[in-house]
């Protein structure tokens, strides 16, 4: 009988956040693409464009003018999805299957730089502290406000994922209610921390009970590195392409040294070395393919700076573990891109290259931006 292979069998593994399967299918990356291909990330923007909402002193879209800022700027979204008054109560259901819940909330753009054409993989690590230090802000500001359950900090970068403005920027949602996939995984952590017994020497969460997040870091920095998933590694941070990855150089970012539930809680020296992990895992991204790398990245932490107004609805705690996704869709080259359709949209998820193989990539990658290269 043939001996497995993970790098040749096609198999499933499970992710422990969302408890869901993905299929990975190895043997599938030697097929030829006839399909859709995308034109590369432009990399050679103005340093200002007097058409851009977002660039200083320009007017936006809905007829507001930005200030001359010089680093970042915050400002309430012209175009918000969740808005700040409460809906009117909805009327009662007229079916069980056909229910409706009021949200409300707010949301925030936050632009990373005055410069037009430098995306994180460009900014300095100074640059990139002042944007981790503006989330928190943020995070405090709008976590606070009477009412809000959760705040979402994320940015799609790349006209692919769905960005209308290449300049540098993220977002920040703030909503009435805890969206579906952070829910999910608060519920598993809290099923982790109540249920698993700790079998390793990684960091402990709330009163000594295991956590997830930290339990799996631990895994992964001790495998050894050419078998392994891990991508860079700094003091505080582990960047690695996660066992259940769906994306092909999908990243999982997290501190590995201690259990810390929200950013709110890092130290200085923390906010740093989260800055350089943020500059290293962006700058590979971009040398991947010589192109600016496309992804949507998303951080998941405790919902609110302080959790007592979840306890009526959802038992949150700080079993919670601080961590970013990074999503990105390229798969074989600057221009030819991972869908997810068919089997992926009717009954799983489904990868072709294997987390390992990604990894490896992405490790080989400099650490000097291509275009910063002599």
């Amino acid at each position: 009988m043939t001996e497995f292979d993970p790098t040749v069998h096609p198999h499933r593994r499970f992710n422990p956040l969302t408890n869901e399967y993905v299929l990975v299918s190895p043997h599938r990356t030697k097929r030829p693409w006839l399909g859709q291909t995308e034109a590369p990330q432009l990399s050679d923007l103005p340093k200002y464009d007097e058409t851009c909402y977002l660039c200083p002193g320009n007017t936006r879209s809905g007829g507001q003018k930005n200030p001359v800022y010089t680093h970042v700027h915050t400002f309430d979204n012209d175009f918000a999805a969740i808005l700040p008054a409460p809906s009117p109560p909805t009327p009662s259901s007229p079916h069980p299957l056909l229910t409706t819940e009021p949200v409300h909330g707010g949301c925030d753009v936050l632009i990373y730089h005055p410069r037009h054409d430098l995306t994180l993989a460009r900014l300095s690590v100074g640059d990139i502290k002042r944007i981790v230090d503006e989330w928190i802000r943020i995070y405090h500001k709008r976590g606070s406000q009477e009412g809000i359950k959760y705040v979402q900090i994320f940015e799609n970068k790349g006209s692919i994922m769905g960005c209308s403005n290449p300049h540098p920027h993220g977002q920040v949602w703030a909503l009435s209610e805890i969206p579906t996939i952070p829910s999910i995984e608060i519920k598993s952590f809290e099923q982790f921390s109540q249920s698993h017994p700790p079998v390793s020497q990684a960091p402990k969460g709330p009163k000594g009970h295991p956590c997830l997040l930290c339990e799996y870091a631990h895994v992964e920095i001790h495998v050894p590195l050419q078998e392994g998933r891990v991508v860079m590694k700094n003091e505080h941070w582990v960047a690695l392409v996660p066992w259940w990855a769906t994306w092909p150089f999908e990243v999982l970012l997290l501190p590995y040294h201690r259990h810390i539930p929200a950013i709110s809680d890092l130290t200085a020296e923390e906010k740093i070395t989260f800055a350089e992990a943020l500059s290293k895992v962006t700058i590979k991204y971009d040398n991947i393919f010589s192109c600016s790398f496309a992804y949507s990245m998303g951080m998941h932490q405790r919902p609110i700076p302080s959790l007592e107004r979840h306890r009526s609805d959802l038992e949150v705690s700080d079993v919670a573990h601080l961590h970013l996704h990074f999503t990105p869709p390229l798969l074989r080259s600057a221009n030819i891109r991972k869908f997810l359709v068919g089997f992926e949209l009717m009954a799983e998820a489904q990868r072709d290259l294997t987390a390992e193989q990604a990894a490896e990539r992405l490790r080989k990658c400099a650490e000097v931006h291509y275009l910063d290269r002599n």
